[in-house]
């Protein structure tokens, strides 16, 4: 498995103060969307939209903000520190590969391919020592429980001759009769430049007891933190699936890189039966009291909804400077457009403009069993003679939201 670097960008809160409303719609344009004029859809039919390419573009609605952007350069030290991570392990024989590189960030939930998932299928307890001193384990088993469940799991580390450096990855595969099945890896580690990481990624299948429909979600948390500089960075990310199309995506993010820090958060949500509701928060502030954000909020069903957001800066002084906008889409081709500012801006017009958004995920459930192979491919013990499934309580259902760590290495 490829070690990766940590990634510590600066991020900005776009600008868009020279983008005019025309521009804007001119770019949604371009990226395609769902668009309807005159209460008409367009051609693309609906059979279309699950096999769509996977690197669409999701178009977003902003409002217009003065350029603020943080004080650093978009370059830091600790990013040209991680470049010269590298292996500091020889292992020999079947020891496993040193991972002492952190993860990158704003990678969102990784596939099943990517992780690398390898369980063993025997038994194993090992352990050795390297050429320089460096030493590793590896280790499998298979834990039983009741109504038929079953988890394979490996384990697997390694730490430095001296202790500086260390690392640990758990794989793991369960399962029951009732059907769940999941699929999961952790890692974590710290390296003798004093960075240390955590994260997990999760993928899981199971019946819904409220509509019966099969159900897959996934989950990733990463989160990494400076050992030179006040500075790393948190993500969580989910996603959740129906055979019906239902659909569910979200990511929470957290970044501090000395004086500055920055979060964001955003969702969307697809019913399968052409509503969509989007939205998105980010906002960032300085240690001297400077702050600023965007956010915004969409709802469409069948070519009629609305829009709203608003932009906000705050100096370290306590002036407050924020632009609110909206959109009434009718779904005839007119479209109901208003906003004010508290400097003293306002509109209130109703202009003819086709209505642009994505009604439909660009990856969706066939996307997702295409690329749940391994998940799928989980096989469960195998269940008595006299033993029903209405017998067998069902596994508890995921979470709403993926768990917090134990520990953020951000406090």
């Amino acid at each position: 498995m490829a070690a990766s670097q940590l990634d510590f960008r600066i991020v900005r809160i776009p600008s868009l103060s020279g983008r005019s409303e025309a521009a804007t719609r001119r770019r949604r344009r371009k990226f395609g969307c769902w668009c309807s004029a005159g209460g008409k859809k367009s051609e693309e039919k609906p059979e279309d939209w699950k096999w769509r390419s996977a690197s669409r573009r999701v178009v977003r609605v902003n409002a217009a903000t003065p350029p603020m952007p943080f004080a650093s350069s978009s370059q830091s030290r600790f990013v040209s520190k991680q470049e010269k991570f590298h292996p500091r392990c020889a292992p020999r024989n079947s020891g496993p590969q040193s991972r002492d590189t952190p993860p990158k960030r704003d990678t969102g939930i990784a596939s099943e391919k990517d992780w690398g998932i390898d369980l063993l299928n025997d038994k194993v307890n090992e352990f050795g020592t390297n050429e320089d001193g460096s030493t590793w384990f590896r280790e499998s088993g298979e834990d039983l429980g009741e109504d038929g469940y079953r988890c394979r799991w490996t384990r697997m580390g390694g730490r430095s001759h001296d202790g500086s450096s260390e690392w640990k990855e758990t794989w793991w595969e369960k399962s029951n009769w009732s059907g769940y099945k999941e699929l999961g890896v952790e890692k974590s580690g710290r390296n003798a430049d004093g960075d240390s990481w955590w994260e997990t990624w999760k993928e899981v299948l199971y019946q819904d007891e409220w509509s019966n429909l099969a159900r897959i979600e996934r989950s990733a948390q990463k989160q990494a933190k400076s050992g030179a500089e006040d500075a790393g960075w948190y993500e969580k990310w989910w996603e959740k699936y129906n055979a019906k199309g239902w659909t569910e995506k979200g990511a929470h993010k957290y970044g501090r890189l000395n004086e500055q820090s920055w979060w964001e958060k955003w969702g969307e949500h697809y019913d399968g039966r052409g509503s969509v509701l989007k939205w998105t928060d980010k906002w960032a502030e300085t240690e001297i009291g400077t702050k600023w954000g965007d956010k915004w909020e969409e709802k469409f069903f069948l070519g009629i909804g609305a829009r709203q957001g608003e932009t906000w800066h705050v100096s370290p002084g306590g002036e407050r400077w924020s632009r609110t906008w909206g959109e009434e889409h009718y779904g005839n081709g007119k479209v109901h457009k208003y906003g004010k500012s508290t400097a003293g801006e306002s509109w209130d017009i109703v202009v003819d403009e086709e209505t642009c958004y994505e009604g439909e995920p660009h990856y969706g459930w066939a996307d997702v069993v295409g690329d749940s192979t391994q998940l799928l491919s989980i096989k469960p013990r195998e269940r008595p003679p006299g033993v029903y499934l209405d017998s067998i309580s069902a596994p508890p259902s995921p979470p709403t939201d993926p768990p917090d760590p134990p520990k953020s290495p951000l406090d």
